[in-house]
């Protein structure tokens, strides 16, 4: 019987780079999507196309093919997914899978992440094993590290499977609690890719993730979950994370009331945090991100780990395409760049569609 499952992608309203810290997270997932469908076919191989990147995929279906000499890149994917789950135990059947996604790659909405949801889900369907909620959530992180080389948090994966229309989620990364927190729908999201991929590959990323550890270790600390604006107001790494806590959960309190004369502040505060204390955003974004602000957004950040991708911005409903508008045109003269946004709807979580 053929399958189909989807998983959206996310943009994170608040907390960058607090989630392997432990920390507070607030994303939200969205109407951009992955999409795999799984046929049944005859053997021992897996196939995998996609309508958005050229090459096919052929695998083992015992995991024996190393995901790091797959080709194309995007193949690492589905043989990180398979091995995932033979290591799980999972007898991954053989199938023809078809990928596509509406999730624009490099924009730091979690487009891999959404791919890695969708694979995980589909293959152990096949298999005739129930994946759901956060163990599918930890099999897809778990695949997604494998495929990229990577580390992460967990969050975009949460995102991926818990989302819940008209909802942002309040994660706390620790005990990996979930809480919704209503959108109202006076308040638009808008989402602004600056025109410029984001890699994590090759980034400097992994060195962030470093120095927070060490920040952590040198404070005797589990991690900077646990520290003070006092003990770190002098280490740019840490105050950004411990900041950016404090954010997310002022952030998780005020969104429900739709009082932009907080939420805005909010946002732009997060985006210097990440600019000057972490050093991810870039030209563009910081660029985009003042310009939404003067075409009349409450306030605007950058979203995702950085280093290119996108922008979030919240707005008032009825001026959002107006703003989104005016902020393109501008964008787009001041840099020569041709962004590309959107305003962004809260729905529900990876599923299967029949």
């Amino acid at each position: 019987m053929v399958a189909r499952f989807v998983a959206p992608g996310r943009v994170n309203v608040m907390g960058d780079h607090t989630d392997y810290n432990e920390g507070f997270v607030l994303p939200v997932a969205i109407d951009r999507a992955c999409t795999v469908t799984a046929t049944p076919r005859p053997g021992r191989r897996l196939t995998a196309v996609s309508a958005d990147v050229p090459g096919t995929v052929e695998l083992a279906v015992d995991g024996s093919d190393d995901p790091c000499d797959v080709a194309p890149a995007w193949g690492r994917f589905v043989a990180a997914a398979i091995r995932t789950l033979t290591d799980r135990g999972v007898e991954v059947a053989p199938s023809d899978l078809a990928v596509s996604s509406t999730v624009p790659v490099g924009s730091g909405l979690s487009s891999s992440s959404a791919l890695a949801v969708a694979l995980v889900l589909a293959l152990a369907d096949g298999a005739g094993t129930t994946v759901a909620g956060l163990d599918a959530a930890r099999l897809a992180s778990a695949a997604e590290t494998i495929a990229t080389g990577v580390p992460g948090g967990l969050m975009d994966q949460l995102a991926s499977v818990f989302g819940r229309a008209q909802h942002a989620l309040l994660i706390d990364c620790r005990d990996l609690s979930l809480t919704p927190v209503v959108i109202p729908p006076t308040i638009a999201m808008l989402v602004v890719h600056c025109g410029v991929p984001r890699t994590l590959v090759g980034s400097a990323y992994a060195a962030r993730r470093a120095e927070c550890e060490a920040a952590a270790s040198r404070l005797g600390l589990r991690s900077l979950r646990d520290a003070t604006l006092e003990q770190v107001g002098e280490v740019p790494r840490a105050r950004h994370v411990v900041t950016e806590n404090a954010r997310v959960l002022h952030t998780a309190t005020a969104l429900p009331t739709g009082d932009l004369s907080v939420l805005g502040p909010l946002l732009l505060a997060s985006h210097a945090s990440l600019r000057d204390d972490y050093e991810v955003s870039t030209p563009e974004l910081d660029t985009l991100v003042e310009l939404l602000v003067e075409c009349g957004a409450a306030g605007a950040r950058l979203t995702g780990a950085g280093f290119g991708g996108c922008v979030v911005a919240l707005t008032q409903r009825n001026h959002a395409d107006d703003v989104l508008a005016k902020t393109t045109l501008r964008y787009r003269a001041a840099t020569g760049i041709e962004p590309m946004g959107f305003v962004a709807r809260a729905v529900d979580g990876a599923r299967r569609v029949d």
